[in-house]
């Protein structure tokens, strides 16, 4: 049913199909990585559109997710507690705040970003809370524009421009 390159992946027991990636997203996807390669440091690597097993039903696969240890520590399994989650967002906006932003709560990411560039902003999500209503949320939305810069929770000494993530 499905071929080696379908671009598929699993979001809460759906097989989502992938969008094609544009030259926009894809600058942004390499220096989004660039830059939070610096600021975490030793301890940390940087994921790029790489699987995330966050539960049973959902293995999304971020466009940069930051992980703790080595790259070998997850030859066997895919990392399941990522300290960053980081979508590039332009036409996927929705489904990375609708879809994919209470699935990272649920599996109780604690910084998940979404790089807006469509609006050129940084839309910062912390606090997973599961709401009166069941759904999965974050309690903390801010949104950055280029000339401010943000730490990451796991990386607390750390200082990211916003700029330096757009392309």
């Amino acid at each position: 049913m499905l071929g080696r390159d379908d671009r598929v992946e699993l979001l809460d027991g759906l097989l989502v199909v992938r969008e094609p990636q544009g030259s926009r997203h894809v600058t942004a996807v390499l220096r989004t990585r660039h830059a939070l390669e610096r600021a975490f440091g030793p301890g940390f690597h940087a994921r790029p559109q790489a699987p995330v097993a966050l539960d049973d039903t959902s293995e999304p696969e971020p466009d940069v997710a930051i992980v703790r240890g080595r790259i070998t520590d997850y030859r066997d399994a895919h990392p399941s507690s990522p300290v960053l989650v980081v979508e590039v967002a332009d036409s996927t906006l929705a489904a990375d705040r609708l879809r994919k932003g209470p699935l990272y709560a649920r599996a109780g990411v604690p910084d998940y970003w979404i790089l807006n560039l469509i609006d050129g902003v940084l839309e910062v999500y912390r606090g997973p809370v599961r709401s009166p209503n069941g759904r999965w949320t974050y309690r903390r939305v801010r949104i950055l524009r280029p000339s401010a810069s943000i730490t990451p929770l796991g990386a607390p000494k750390a200082r990211v421009r916003v700029a330096d993530l757009l392309p």
